[in-house]
């Protein structure tokens, strides 16, 4: 893998509900809950003795949560043996991506990489058909998160996982104490290319449904790009604070038409309701409307 970053095509994933794989109640319904992807799970919410049946079942999982036109991960476990296994059960059209636990560096994604092509190949998938995620949980992982995040092209996204990473690291998960960590991970990912997942606060109480959704807009704020939900009631919140709004959307357009017109007279910066507009305040209101259109595009998809 060269060093230079990697233009990758970045899926839209503001949410991404978690799906026990092993149980079908939560399977069967997860389609309906609107997450942008699903990400089922083999990995801490299966038993140790239902994992076996987890990965058999896998592909019947796939195509059920998939319904609704969400994409779908996999959460894989370690060890490397039990790695193995998952990958080679969730490497299929169904499959959008696989959520790698525990990274331990470049060298271990790009094993994943070429077990995963080796894979795609048997299957006749496209190369590079299935996506990667890194969940960033010890201190090593973390000294490294830009190189892990560039050592596949498959790489679209990279989160901290707050509850092993405060243990492997020796210090209570607490907001305060994580702070550092992600805001740290957001500025690697965007180093990289990559989507920065997660929030900036404990999601550990979510029946306070406004502090939630205020905490989510602060986690918008600081970057983060879209989010892992514990629950089905977290998604459209999720779904509405790390999308860009109505009035953001027609601020940027009006921001841009303003910013055609100061071209045309040979400006490059102007104001708007008493506020001066320079280049970077535009470039913000493209990339808000790119991603705007992204999102709109998904719903289309999903309305077919």
């Amino acid at each position: 893998m060269n060093a230079h970053i990697v233009k990758r095509e970045l899926p839209v994933w503001r949410s991404l509900l978690y799906v026990p794989a092993n149980v079908t109640k939560f399977v069967d319904k997860a389609h309906t809950r609107g997450a942008d992807a699903i990400i089922l799970d083999l990995e801490d919410s299966v038993p140790v003795s239902e994992k076996a049946t987890a990965r058999l079942g896998l592909q019947a999982a796939a195509q059920t949560v998939r319904q609704g036109g969400a994409d779908v991960v996999v959460r894989i476990n370690r060890p490397l043996s039990l790695a193995v296994r998952d990958i080679e059960a969730c490497v299929l059209p169904e499959v959008d991506g696989i959520a790698i636990t525990k990274v331990d560096g470049a060298s271990h994604v790009r094993l994943i990489d070429e077990l995963v092509s080796e894979l795609e190949i048997r299957q006749g998938l496209p190369l590079g058909h299935t996506r990667l995620m890194a969940m960033i949980e010890t201190p090593d992982a973390f000294e490294v998160m830009t190189e892990i995040a560039r050592a596949s092209a498959r790489m679209v996204a990279i989160n901290i996982g707050g509850e092993d990473f405060a243990l492997n690291g020796g210090f209570e998960p607490t907001d305060e104490a994580l702070l550092m960590p992600k805001q740290r991970m957001i500025l690697a990912a965007r180093a990289a290319g990559v989507m920065p997942l997660g929030f900036i606060a404990s999601v550990a109480d979510f029946s306070d449904m406004e502090h939630f959704r205020a905490m989510v807009r602060r986690s918008r704020q600081f970057g983060f790009d879209g989010a892992s939900c514990v629950h089905p009631g977290q998604v459209a919140v999720v779904n509405e604070e790390y999308g860009p709004n109505a009035d953001a959307v027609a601020y940027a357009r009006r921001l841009l038409d303003a910013n055609t017109q100061a071209e045309a007279e040979g400006r490059a910066s102007f104001q708007i309701d008493g506020k001066m507009i320079d280049v970077p305040v535009v470039e913000r209101a493209r990339r808000l409307l790119a991603r705007h259109a992204s999102i709109e595009a998904r719903h289309r998809s999903q309305a077919r």
